[in-house]
């Protein structure tokens, strides 16, 4: 899914937006015992409280796709023939009707999900009448051809909150506010089916997770049965130690730069271009990034051992993964030093006297702790005595 596809299904997490009629659930313990399950109403349910779950839903379709959201791609003989397709599929067909496939949704879950909190599996199902839009992008309200309809999946920590003291309008008075239990933002979730160029497509579903450094594989292996993408952290790593093990002795600050450099030039023209599907890099492209960066051929040509060493042969990346566009950092063990992008060209390595330095040009505006500073007059060479 593009981003804009995400953002449209977003939008309709609003109580007058979407046709979500019942929320289910259960909470199950820290021991993975189920604690309660539940059918709700949402018409049952008050403005605020209705206004807050969707709050909680709409959480699950958040973040960076390739970072946050990942789509995880069914194979053939997953749609034709496979248990976990199957419960999937009917468990759309069903809106989550069918008490026997929603257990077993929580079942997979549960032996799956590893946390030391208590926490809440969280249901809706949603039919959305998708209507026609224009060549301007404009959305026909009264012209539709297919009717999407999906279920999301949430599972969002159950927290103790602190008991404390708080303060009564309708009284006007202080008064002592006790300890409850608070349904936090997901911390793991999904959608299915995926919603690719605005129609449904059983062969993907969307996964999310709120950490960019624990995916819970555990949880997509189980009611997934596939493999997805390394967190967007170890992704970052793994590159560094691309690039450190390519490049050798041959990785210096320069080339680091350069790598940098590039890739946040393709981020920067892919944005200007306004291509709506995300940027992706195979290693062909990252192999050809670190050519035209420098790297020799004798270095290059390990390229792609250690790659499908890090990342898998047919990995493909998405480069906000791998590197910050908007910050570069030097790094000592003493010292750390971050970098306008634009600006790292101010930066140099030396050798001077057998030890190496970092140096950095200072212009304008040099503080100290806040203190504007000068610097002393340059001091020119003594003339020698005779």
């Amino acid at each position: 899914m593009t981003e804009k596809e995400v953002a449209e299904i977003r939008r309709r997490f609003k109580p007058d937006k979407n046709n979500i009629t019942k929320l289910r659930g259960c909470y199950v313990s820290d021991k993975k015992e189920v604690m309660s399950e539940f059918t709700q109403s949402v018409s049952l349910l008050s403005l605020e409280e209705s206004e807050s779950l969707f709050k909680i839903l709409k959480r699950t379709l958040s973040g960076s796709i390739g970072k946050n959201l990942n789509d995880i791609e069914f194979s053939t003989q997953q749609v034709s023939d496979s248990e976990e397709h199957k419960l999937l599929m009917h468990l759309r067909e069903t809106e989550l009707q069918d008490e026997d496939a929603v257990k077993a949704l929580y079942e997979k879950i549960i032996n799956s999900y590893v946390t030391d909190e208590n926490y809440l599996i969280l249901l809706a199902c949603d039919v959305y009448d998708i209507p026609t839009k224009t060549k301007n992008d404009e959305e026909l309200d009264d012209a539709s051809e297919e009717v999407f309809t999906y279920f999301l999946c949430s599972i969002c920590p159950v927290k103790l909150t602190k008991s404390g003291l708080g303060f009564s309008a309708l009284d006007n008075s202080f008064r002592n506010i006790g300890a409850d239990m608070a349904i936090n933002a997901p911390e793991v979730g999904f959608m299915f089916p995926s919603f690719d160029d605005r129609s449904t497509n059983i062969y993907n579903a969307l996964y999310y997770t709120r950490s960019t450094t624990e995916n819970h594989k555990e949880v997509a292996d189980a009611v997934f049965s596939t493999v997805i993408p390394m967190p967007a952290e170890e992704q970052k790593e793994t590159f560094r130690h691309l690039i450190a093990e390519t490049a050798e002795q041959e990785c210096s600050y320069e080339f680091v730069q350069s790598v940098h450099d590039h890739l946040a030039e393709m981020i920067e023209e892919h944005k200007n271009n306004k291509n709506p599907e995300p940027l992706i890099l195979g290693k062909k492209e990252v192999k050809r990034v670190l050519e035209n960066c420098g790297a020799s051929e004798e270095k290059i040509a390990s390229f792609d051992e250690k790659y499908d060493t890090g990342f898998g042969e047919r990995t493909e990346l998405h480069p906000q993964n791998i590197i910050d566009p908007k910050q570069f950092e030097v790094k000592t063990p003493d010292v750390t030093i971050k970098v306008n992008p634009e600006r790292s060209y101010m930066l140099e390595t030396r050798v001077i006297n057998g030890v190496k330095y970092i140096m950095i040009r200072a212009e304008e505006g040099v503080e100290v702790n806040g203190v504007s500073i000068n610097f002393p007059a340059e001091k020119k060479d003594e003339p020698e005595t005779v």
